[in-house]
């Protein structure tokens, strides 16, 4: 496989991967495997991702949004829907090891690209498909979003206050979920081809996805019949797992969740008498009384600032952090030691910060963080040199409005 004109390097740097996904599931699946070094070709229409024109923001012409999902790609156009586009990703796939789309089931192979057309041009390759509710079921052919899963598995019924509506959560879990199980589920299949030399196919639903996120709320109703609600700013088991509003009007987490936690946590509030009381000597005891517990910390915590609790509670060595937004969370000294705010540069030396890539390996960082490719960037690259077309091939291909190619520099 002839390497790409992005600088490559990774655990993944052999793996070629095929994109035809759009929106935040796909694109984020793909992206993480992108960061880990593969080679992930991007395959768009001339119009290109939806995403590049969903406001409010934009750098050099695309949206925030879409830059904060496809770095790391090349970006080829190419018409799926035309008998000789078809026939071009045929040979992409023959070079290929794994493919990835979300469109709703049944697209694929009404483009004519099932995975048994796929399998047939490559034994070995691996179609994972992500969709809303699976390739499979009563809602098979339903659209879905994120905030549609979220409704549906029951995360929106467990997130918020107490007593008042359901809210979606804050960052998009639903899609989120379904891309990282799918970049699992696909390394999975890839490693067990170069065994079996046979590729598979793997259905992934977001449904699925958020179902298996429930985790523990759930089990307790299927275990017991204890129906969650939303638990606000507490844990539905440990009392001491609980946001607290300080004097600054900021708001600190606390978790103590041993009994040495407990017990420091009360001598550094200086209350060392709930130790003693009859209503909180265990966990139990604590939880059952919750309300008259929490009335005597809420009370505690609004005495000082905090950063005044924070300091003490880091030197009682009881677990807390600050309820921070998302520009403070963003420069915390532990995020940017980490490298979890990168900068990415443009050819034309203009650079834009993104998020880092959180998997950190000791000999295979894996990529830098290239720009995110503009529609049709790499198309003349990918089929000259992954394909070995000639250029009067892909300009008779242009000309067909198969492909697109951005213009030569």
């Amino acid at each position: 496989m002839v390497p790409s004109t992005n600088a490559r390097s990774g655990p993944l740097s052999d793996l070629l991967i095929l994109d035809l996904t759009l929106f935040m599931a796909g694109p984020y699946c793909t992206q993480i495997l992108a960061d880990l070094g593969a080679r992930v070709l991007k395959i768009e229409r001339e119009t290109g991702d939806y995403t590049r024109t969903l406001p409010p923001h934009f750098v050099k012409g695309n949206s925030a949004y879409f830059h904060s999902l496809n770095r790391n790609k090349e970006s080829v156009v190419l018409d799926l829907k035309a008998p000789k586009g078809r026939d071009v990703f045929l040979r992409l796939v023959q070079e290929a090891d794994i493919v990835f789309e979300n469109f709703r089931p049944g697209v694929m192979e009404r483009l004519g690209l099932g995975y048994s057309q796929l399998a047939e041009a490559n034994p070995r390759i691996v179609l994972c498909s992500i969709s809303g509710f699976g390739q499979d079921g009563p809602y098979r052919e339903r659209p879905a979003y994120d905030m549609i899963v979220q409704a549906l598995s029951g995360s929106m019924s467990i997130t918020g206050e107490p007593g008042r509506r359901p809210v979606r959560l804050g960052i998009p879990l639903g899609d989120l979920a379904a891309g990282m199980f799918g970049a699992i589920g696909a390394l999975g299949a890839f490693i067990e081809s170069k065994a079996s030399g046979q590729g598979q196919h793997i259905d992934v639903s977001m449904l699925d996805c958020q179902i298996n996120m429930l985790s523990y709320p759930a089990v307790y109703y299927l275990v017991a019949g204890d129906l969650p609600g939303p638990q606000g700013r507490g844990h539905i088991s440990i009392p001491t797992y609980r946001a607290f509003t300080c004097a600054d009007n900021v708001d600190v987490c606390v978790t103590a969740t041993t009994e040495k936690m407990w017990k420091s946590l009360c001598q550094m509030l200086g209350m060392p008498e709930l130790v003693s009381d009859p209503r909180f000597i265990t966990n139990e005891d604590r939880h059952r009384n919750k309300e008259a517990l929490w009335e005597q910390l809420d009370a505690a915590f609004l005495q000082r600032t905090s950063q005044e609790w924070l300091q003490q509670l880091q030197e009682f060595d009881v677990p807390a952090a600050p309820v921070n937004t998302v520009d403070r969370a963003l420069a915390d000294v532990q995020v940017q030691h980490r490298n979890m705010v990168v900068t990415a540069q443009h050819p034309d030396g203009d650079t834009m910060q993104l998020l880092g890539n959180p998997v950190k390996m000791s000999r295979t960082p894996g990529n830098p963080c290239n720009w995110p490719p503009d529609v049709g960037e790499h198309t003349r690259l990918v089929l000259q040199d992954t394909l070995g077309m000639t250029p009067d091939e892909v300009a008779a291909l242009e000309a067909d409005g198969i492909v697109f190619c951005q213009p030569e520099a």
